[in-house]
C-alpha cells in the first residue's frame, strides 16, 4: 500500500494503493507506521508523494460505509492520529501532491510543512460538505491553521475543490510545478531547509507549527472521535454517502 523510496537522508513515502489512493483502514494504518518510522530510521526529512495525477482521492467511502460505528470510530481514531504525527513529526515534511487530492488527501497535505502541486487541471480541497459530510471539527481547525479564518469559512464552509492556481492564491498549497517536477521540486525545498543551521531552524520550526499543533491538541481523544462518529452515523450523512457511492459505482466502466 506504500513504497519507501531512500534519497540521501530524505526518506519518500509513496501512496501505492491504485486506482485511486483512496483511505481505508489499511492504508492509514501503514501510512501512520511510516511516518512514525522515519526518524528513528535515521530519516532527516520526509516526502508524502502518490501516484502521477492521483495524490489522494481521499476517503474509500465504498468500504467505509460498510463498517460498524465501532470500527469507524476506530478508523477516525486513526486518522486523526495520522493528522497528528505529520503534524508533530521531529523532521520536517513536504507534500508532493502529483495531482487530484480532495478530501482526506488535502487534509494529510494540509498536515505537511510544505505543499508543491501539480499543474494542470487537477483538484484539491475539503469538499466534504458537497458530499453532505459535516467537515468535522479537527478538519475545519486544521484548515484554518494553515489558511487562515476568512479563507476557511469560504473553502471548507462550501466545500470547495480548487484548482492548483487558485490553491496557490488561497495559501492551500505553497508552490506549483509540472507534474513531472513535482516530486524533484519538494525534494529541493527539503533540502534546502535541511542546509540551514539545524538548531535554528528546528527551533523556528516548532514556533512555527504551534498553531497547527494546537489544532490538533485534543483531536484523538474520545469526545472529539464520538463526535466525528455520531455525525458520521445520522440519517442524512448516511442518505448523502450512499448517494455519492451510488453516483461513483454508475459512473464506472461496465
Amino acid at each position: 500500500m506504500i513504497e519507501i523510496k531512500e534519497y540521501n537522508g530524505i526518506r519518500e513515502i509513496y501512496l501505492a494503493r491504485p486506482p485511486a489512493n483512496a483511505l481505508n483502514p489499511e492504508l492509514v494504518q501503514a501510512l501512520a507506521a511510516a511516518v512514525a518510522g522515519a526518524p528513528t530510521a535515521g530519516a532527516k526529512g520526509m516526502l508524502l508523494s502518490g501516484a502521477p495525477g492521483m495524490f489522494s482521492a481521499g476517503l474509500d467511502l465504498p468500504q467505509l460505509l460498510s463498517l460498524d460505528r465501532r470500527t469507524i470510530t476506530a478508523f477516525w481514531r486513526d486518522f486523526v492520529g495520522l493528522m497528528c504525527a505529520l503534524a508533530d513529526a521531529p523532521i520536517p515534511v513536504v507534500a508532493a501532491i502529483t495531482g487530484h487530492s480532495p478530501a482526506g488527501g488535502a487534509v494529510l497535505a494540509l498536515c505537511c510543512d510544505y505543499r508543491v502541486m501539480a499543474e494542470g487541471h487537477y483538484k484539491i480541497g475539503l469538499n466534504e460538505v458537497r458530499v453532505g459530510l459535516p467537515l468535522p471539527v479537527v478538519l475545519y481547525e486544521t484548515l484554518t491553521a494553515v489558511v487562515g479564518p476568512r479563507q476557511a469559512a469560504l473553502l471548507g464552509g462550501e466545500g470547495r475543490l480548487l484548482d492548483p492556481e487558485q490553491a496557490l492564491a488561497a495559501g492551500f498549497v505553497d508552490e506549483l510545478a509540472p507534474l513531472d517536477d513535482v516530486v524533484p521540486k519538494a525534494r529541493a525545498w527539503l533540502e534546502g531547509v535541511l542546509a540551514l543551521p539545524a538548531n535554528a531552524y528546528a527551533a523556528t520550526r516548532r514556533r512555527a507549527r504551534a498553531t497547527l499543533r494546537s489544532a490538533l491538541a485534543d483531536a484523538t481523544t474520545g469526545p472529539a472521535i464520538d463526535a466525528i462518529a455520531d455525525s458520521w452515523f445520522s440519517a442524512e450523512t448516511q442518505a448523502n454517502l450512499q448517494r455519492v457511492v451510488a453516483e461513483l459505482r454508475a459512473k464506472r466502466p461496465a
